[in-house]
């Protein structure tokens, strides 16, 4: 038990071991928790605290979690490190993000391989030149999840960032030149899509050595508009949340096969 301030449970998400499975999705948006859980067999609700629900059920026979982190970084962080206090190792992200190239349309999945670690909780975890990756197991069974299903997806590098206004409205901002030559240079390196929290999420699981990777409904394309291109819009989540759910399988059926154990401890 990693509780800091709360006796016998942590602090933030209000767990303790036992409550949550040693595979976990995670999710931003609290609201998404319970009916993402829904995907599992016997799903129940274990817990619910600030921005955190956590709900845990079945999957394949194997205890798998559905908890929320909240938007940003640092709460994504809090989340992963008390998850890992209560022997969870495996995570998929299942998120909401903004095309950046114009390829990336409305409605498609994006599976990120690594993340521009623009926010300042990783820095916290890792000097700035340790890169933000994805475990190459949870991007391969999120692939061939996607490619099962005949889903649209884009594999490579996102970008995350702590200010949401601050892409979106940037010229409102005292540090507006900053934020748009950044921006341009992170489209010109081929960034597939922005979002908030992977770059935390993948610093954090590489220092305490968890498996973590992240799938994304790309919302719109902003590039798109800028190019005055159509902008396809979609804002349901629930195709991503069974790729999620089905990557998820194939890790659990993976590890049985392989006799691996992926709690939150060092392998």
């Amino acid at each position: 038990m990693g509780s800091v301030y709360a006796e016998g449970q942590e602090y933030h998400l209000q767990i303790k071991e036992g409550d949550v499975g040693r595979y976990v999705i995670l999710t931003g948006d609290p609201g998404r928790c319970e009916t993402i859980a829904g995907l599992l067999d016997r799903p129940e609700k274990r817990a619910a605290n600030r921005e955190y629900v956590t709900c845990t059920g079945y999957l394949n026979g194997e205890k798998v979690s559905v908890v929320s982190t909240g938007i940003g970084g640092p709460s994504a962080a809090i989340a992963l490190e008390e998850l890992a206090h209560c022997g969870a190792g495996t995570f998929i992200r299942v998120g909401t993000s903004g095309g950046m190239q114009p390829e990336v349309l409305g409605g498609d999945a994006v599976i990120a391989t690594g993340a521009v670690r623009m926010e300042g909780t990783s820095r916290e975890y890792a000097p700035i030149e340790y890169p933000a990756v994805a475990d190459y197991q949870v991007v391969m069974a999120l692939k061939e999840a996607a490619d099962a299903a005949g889903q649209r997806c884009h594999l490579g590098v996102v970008q995350c960032k702590d200010s949401f206004y601050g892409q979106h409205d940037p010229d409102t901002m005292p540090v507006a030149d900053a934020l748009n030559s950044k921006w341009k240079a992170w489209v010109r390196c081929g960034a597939l899509a922005s979002e908030m929290e992977s770059a935390a999420l993948f610093t954090v699981g590489s220092v305490r050595r968890l498996r973590m990777g992240t799938v994304l409904l790309v919302i719109g394309n902003q590039t798109r508009r800028e190019m005055g291109l159509e902008d396809i819009q979609c804002h349901d989540t629930g195709k991503v949340a069974e790729l999620a759910v089905e990557a998820m399988k194939r890790l659990i059926e993976h590890d049985k096969t392989n006799q691996k154990n992926y709690g939150g401890k060092t392998l």
